[in-house]
């Protein structure tokens, strides 16, 4: 799906769910689809001030936590950096493989891994509300 499909999708899934896509909300998203890694608050702030130069660090952190709560971003813990999720509108569980090198971040889907952490949280009596894997590594360009 193109960059393009993707922002017209995210449009309507705000719309559908009640929230504004603002001119800047989109501006960032779509920022983070022409990305294929994880980009910091400061680097996305800094290519925003290209075309919205009174952007600030508070509006880029604003739109962020916008973004993360409808779930069409994620953050990438061990970077503190985001990326654009292509499947939102569901709740799935999250997990990366991130390129030590270039900083490719790739999204995968593995339910079995989702049900032996969900299965293994249970025997310790504990129940799991969120998950997020992150595996470092080098992607098959780097190796």
């Amino acid at each position: 799906m193109s960059n393009e499909s993707q922002v017209e999708k995210a449009r309507q899934y705000c719309e559908q769910e009640g929230a504004r896509f603002t001119h800047l909300r989109e501006t960032v998203y779509a920022l983070l689809l022409d990305k294929k890694g994880a980009v910091g608050a400061y680097d996305l702030l800094d290519t925003l001030k290209e075309t919205e130069s009174n952007a600030k660090p508070a509006t880029v952190y604003r739109t962020l936590d916008f973004l993360l709560e409808l779930g069409l971003i994620h953050r990438v813990e061990s970077t503190n950096a985001f990326v654009a999720c292509h499947h939102f509108g569901c709740s799935h569980p999250v997990q990366f493989l991130i390129c030590d090198n270039c900083g490719l971040v790739k999204e995968i889907q593995s339910e079995g891994l989702q049900d032996t952490l969900v299965k293994q949280a249970q025997t310790h009596g504990f129940q799991v509300s969120k998950q997020t894997i992150e595996a470092h590594g080098l992607c098959t360009s780097c190796q």
